[in-house]
């Protein structure tokens, strides 16, 4: 299973190339609505110290990052709930991913028109708000007629799917995003087949330049997340696209002389892996050492079946090693020595940072 990332905004607000700096790919970029019409799919490495640390250790032939999927979504407009600008393909396409990327239009530029002539944070962030939200209801009221219908059969379980339905279609009535409803894990569980758009984990990219004009919208929408308990992650994204086309000297040389402390998309990446509430483990020997990415609170053969289903079929048990351990001992037959290498079940809940051994026999 990949764990997929939808970049999604308005038409022209810089979300491909966003997308090309991200994925160092060569997505369309123009200045016209609906240049991206299907969906663009990257994956992305995920930037973290430990592999490095590791391999600096084990020497291994091969390296192996944890990665996730970005996938750049056409521009929504209004009525794209109704079908317009070829609205439904798109919120279709946002559907499918675990969690949305929201680019907002943060800079002035007259050679990059606005499709509603104006750069207003606020407005672009309803309008986009809005169609997800108008597409929910219309899924939640779909459903609700269907199982009405079949309330006679399997009675108990189509009682609950109506029940937390039904509090879903109130919610979204007041034109409100269903992550502010308070639903438990189970509520949530029961709905999740419906895939609701505003349920999503959601964080915004303030898409920036060098003009004075983007402190004042970039305010805006920190006060815009703040409300909503969003992240912001602000980004000049011709800039770092032209950033990644350089290599490691003349990159590092313009960051040292325009005192750019860090890369904006490195900071994206690993926003989009925390909304998926991911965890990494390692796999590691002379051959390869491996990142692997798996959602938090997941078991040993849960995590077996990731790399292969043999592995979980056949599970025996997992020999667990804890990263700081190794770190400080550099060595496994060490770690091992000082019993710091334990067998777990197949229960055992994997920790961010284990590196894991499985025993299996098919």
């Amino acid at each position: 299973m990949s764990f997929k990332c939808g970049i999604i905004g308005l038409p022209n607000v810089g979300k491909s190339t966003l997308f090309n700096t991200l994925t160092k790919s060569s997505a369309a970029i123009a200045n016209f609505p609906f240049c991206t019409i299907k969906p663009n799919i990257g994956i992305v490495s995920v930037p973290d110290i430990r592999i490095s640390q590791l391999a600096e250790i084990i020497s291994p032939k091969k390296i192996v990052n944890a990665f996730i999927e970005f996938v750049d979504i056409a521009g929504l407009v209004k009525g794209a709930s109704k079908g317009e600008g070829l609205g439904n393909q798109f919120l279709s396409n946002i559907r499918d991913t675990h969690a949305i990327a929201h680019v907002v239009r943060c800079f002035k530029d007259d050679n990059i028109s606005h499709i509603y002539n104006c750069i207003q944070p606020k407005v672009d962030i309803d309008i986009i708000n809005s169609e997800l939200i108008l597409a929910d209801f219309d899924t939640c009221e779909k459903a609700i007629l269907k199982l009405e219908k079949k309330i006679k059969f399997n009675k108990k379980e189509t009682e609950e799917k109506l029940f937390v339905l039904n509090k879903c279609l109130h919610h979204l009535k007041g034109f409100l995003m269903l992550k502010t409803l308070k639903l438990d894990d189970i509520e949530k569980n029961i709905i999740g087949c419906f895939r609701f758009l505003t349920l999503k984990p959601t964080f915004y990219i303030a898409n920036i330049n060098e003009g004075k004009e983007s402190l004042s919208f970039l305010n805006e929408l920190n006060e815009i997340a703040k409300k909503e308990n969003s992240l912001v992650i602000p980004i000049n994204s011709h800039l770092e696209l032209d950033l990644v086309k350089m290599n490691q000297d003349e990159k590092k040389y313009f960051m040292k002389s325009f005192n750019i402390k860090s890369l904006g998309l490195n900071k994206i990446i690993k926003s989009g892996y925390k909304m998926l509430n991911l965890i990494t483990f390692f796999t590691a020997g002379e051959k390869e050492v491996r990142a692997w990415s798996i959602p938090d609170g997941s078991t040993s053969l849960q995590a077996a079946n990731k790399i292969h289903s043999d592995f979980s079929r056949g599970f025996i048990r997992a020999q667990i090693i804890k990263y700081s351990d190794f770190i400080k001992y550099k060595s496994e037959i060490k770690v091992k020595e000082l019993g710091k290498c334990k067998s777990e079940g197949k229960f055992y809940r994997i920790e961010d940072g284990d590196i894991i051994n499985f025993l299996f026999n098919i």
